[in-house]
C-alpha cells in the first residue's frame, strides 16, 4: 500500500512541476485575463527596440503574442514568461517590466 501512495505521489507531482501555471496563448486571450498574472511558454519569433518600445514575439507553435520587455531573448531560443495580460488597439500582449 505505502508504494502505491508514493508511485501516485511522484506521478502527481511530475504532472503538476511540468504543467503548473502555464498557458497556452490562445486560452489567455480574453477579457477575463487581461490584467490578471499569466505564464506563457514558446519560442522567441522577433525581437524590436524602437525608443520605448522594446519587446518580442512569443509563438507557442498555435498562436502568438507580444512580450513588453527591456530584456530582449535570442530569436529561436524558448522562453517561458510571467507577467500581466494587457490589451490595447493592437491587440493583446503581456508585460513584464
Amino acid at each position: 500500500m505505502n508504494k502505491k501512495y508514493l508511485l501516485g505521489t511522484l506521478l502527481f507531482l511530475a504532472l503538476f512541476l511540468t504543467g503548473c501555471g502555464i498557458d497556452k496563448i490562445s486560452d489567455i486571450k480574453s477579457a477575463e485575463y487581461v490584467d490578471q498574472t499569466v505564464t506563457v511558454k514558446g519560442t522567441v519569433e522577433n525581437t524590436i527596440k524602437l525608443g520605448e518600445l522594446s519587446g518580442f514575439s512569443l509563438s507557442d507553435g498555435e498562436d502568438m503574442i507580444f512580450i513588453s520587455s527591456t530584456n530582449l531573448p535570442s530569436e529561436g531560443s524558448t522562453q517561458k514568461v510571467k507577467g500581466i495580460l494587457r490589451k490595447n488597439l493592437l491587440g493583446y500582449y503581456v508585460e513584464t517590466n
